[in-house]
């Protein structure tokens, strides 16, 4: 695997080198110059003080013995400027220079001394070692301005999603707001069409035929339709919007009490209940309880025309995709997908009741929990509803 190209300039490290010979100049320029390192040249002191007005170096190499202003001079006036006052000095000598010398060079801040006639091997490595230190810094310099420009982008990115975050709890609140007034002012025309239908029917049946008792027993049932949708569409943007809150959820215990509040309301019914033990997940409980609530409704509506049923709740292997399954009414895989679109249904009202809003909610609710949930069925032989939960217990879902 090829690494990521380094669109980063080089570091490249200066070093003045200060002597009166010409070829002196062109030998030690030769030895210390190479890859990130650049030499800039300097014939006395006042063209190494012109030079160190222009950039910062690495190093000083300064010849001692020069006309006009010698080594030391120029060092003295070097120390007074503050670019240059902490930067290393190199001396070039004669190998003969006496201690009183080399301490007067130490005492203006020379670092060290290289005696003449030069070594290449000492001078280089001399320099290295001060070229190095000069590349470090650079690069510590160019991370912390890095590190200080990805602060900024953080900073920016956080207010931006605070921002985000206001303008989105905001919205939910108006939201919230809205399909609540919305709801009101629904249900008030709603209960006046069924309390004034109900009342016309009690007063008045004597004077209506068959047909408009009929005509206002539909309109009845139309209003109460129509409150249950209402309420079915409040509680699909509550499940959708509302805060999830992560913990152990066992949902065969949740499935149990479905199925027996369900035999509980139709007694009558004759169904062979299957849930598997174990059926735990990490999710929030509130809302998986809604998943498995309408699944299981549907299952117990789309069997009601058997006489004998079957309900099955468990695990697959290999996926480890959590199912509900039932040998009901079934569908036609044709009609797949329109399963999980708010009011569609695969089945006349009249057949079986509900408004179409079920399976939507539950698609919404895995979606959030960071799963998928499909549907397989054959008329008449039933259906079976899968799905995963982003908890790594389950597998991906192959589509539909």
């Amino acid at each position: 695997m090829s690494r990521p190209e380094n669109h980063e300039p080089p570091i490249v490290v200066q070093v003045l080198l200060v002597d009166d010979n010409a070829a002196n100049l062109v030998a030690m320029s030769a030895a210390i110059e190479g890859a990130g390192t650049r030499v800039v040249t300097a014939a006395s002191g006042d063209e190494a003080l012109v030079c160190l007005l222009n950039g910062e170096f690495a190093a000083i190499l300064m010849d001692v013995q020069m006309p006009g202003m010698d080594g030391f001079e120029t060092a003295a006036l070097i120390r007074g400027r503050p670019r240059a006052k902490h930067t290393p000095i190199i001396f070039l000598t004669a190998i003969n220079q006496s201690e009183e010398h080399a301490a007067r060079g130490y005492a203006l801040g020379a670092v060290d001394y290289v005696f003449k006639p030069v070594a290449v091997e000492t001078l280089r490595a001399k320099v290295a070692v001060f070229v190095d230190l000069a590349r470090s810094r650079a690069l510590l310099e160019r991370q912390a301005e890095a590190l200080r420009e990805a602060n900024h982008s953080l900073r920016v990115t956080a207010d931006a999603l605070r921002l985000a975050n206001a303008a989105a709890a905001f919205a939910n609140h108006e939201l919230e707001m809205f399909n609540s007034a919305v709801a009101h002012d629904l249900r008030a025309p709603l209960r006046s069409i069924h309390g004034f239908s109900a009342a016309l029917l009690l007063n008045h049946a004597n004077q209506l035929d068959s047909v408009g008792r009929e005509d206002l027993g539909r309109v009845m049932a139309a209003a109460v339709r129509m409150g249950q949708l209402i309420d079915d569409l409040l509680g699909l943007s509550h499940c959708t919007r509302s805060q999830m809150r992560f913990r152990s959820v066992d949902l065969t215990e949740i499935a149990s009490e479905c199925l027996t509040q369900l035999q509980s309301a139709s007694p009558e019914r004759c169904v062979d209940i299957r849930v598997a033990p174990g059926l735990m997940t990490q999710g929030d409980p509130r809302l998986l309880r809604v998943v498995m609530e309408n699944l299981l409704r549907n299952a117990w509506k789309f069997t009601a025309h058997h006489p004998k049923a079957v309900i099955e709740v468990g695990k697959e292997r290999g996926t480890g995709a959590f199912f509900v399954r039932d040998d009901g009414a079934g569908f036609d895989m044709a009609y797949a997908n329109k399963l999980f679109m708010a009011f569609q249904r695969l089945h006349r009202l009249d057949e079986f009741e509900g408004n179409g809003i079920g399976l939507i909610t539950v698609k919404r609710i895995v979606e959030r929990h960071g799963g998928r949930i499909r549907g397989v069925g054959v008329p008449e032989q039933g259906a079976t509803f899968f799905f995963t939960l982003g908890d790594g217990s389950t597998k991906e879902l192959s589509p539909v």
